[in-house]
């Protein structure tokens, strides 16, 4: 019962935050390709197009987390969350997450020009903190992937024993 009090608020929050994600996904696509169509100058045109894809499928990767993890909530609220079944789900979690981390990096060109060609040295800083945050990120989902599969490891050998 304890666990269903979680799972449940959890499992909206995850359902909203699929949504605001998804509407910042058109946002970007409706406000970028219109401020990068009207007339941006010439030297950040060509950052600014390549930022803008970065961003979209920066998005996609967030949407794939969400949803893998909305997958691993339903197991939790199954009791099935220490199988196998649960790995391929947290897998996905952990190549959606090094993908996002990989397109910061491709993105630290685009976004260091648009950053001194603007004078916006905030966007540089703001770019090392997410590729800090998501280098984090990616580890800790490593770490708990290999504490999953212990504990499914565990829960098989309890039950052979029972």
């Amino acid at each position: 019962m304890t666990t269903r009090v979680a799972v449940v608020p959890l499992g909206v929050l995850l359902g909203l935050l699929l949504l605001v994600v998804t509407a910042g996904q058109v946002a970007v696509v409706y406000e970028g390709w219109a401020e990068l169509s009207s007339g941006a100058t010439v030297d950040l045109a060509r950052p600014g197009w390549a930022m803008l894809a970065v961003a979209l499928l920066g998005l996609l990767c967030v949407q794939v987390v969400i949803v893998c993890t909305g997958k691993l909530l339903s197991m939790v609220a199954r009791d099935s969350i220490f199988t196998d079944d649960a790995l391929p789900w947290v897998d996905a979690i952990v190549r959606a997450i090094v993908a996002g981390w990989v397109l910061l990096l491709c993105a630290a060109v685009p976004v260091y020009v648009v950053a001194q060609l603007d004078d916006a040295p905030g966007l540089a800083a703001l770019h090392l903190v997410l590729v800090l945050v998501g280098a984090a990120v990616g580890l800790l989902m490593v770490v708990m992937r290999a504490l999953l599969r212990q504990a499914t490891t565990l829960r098989a050998d309890m039950d052979a024993v029972i």
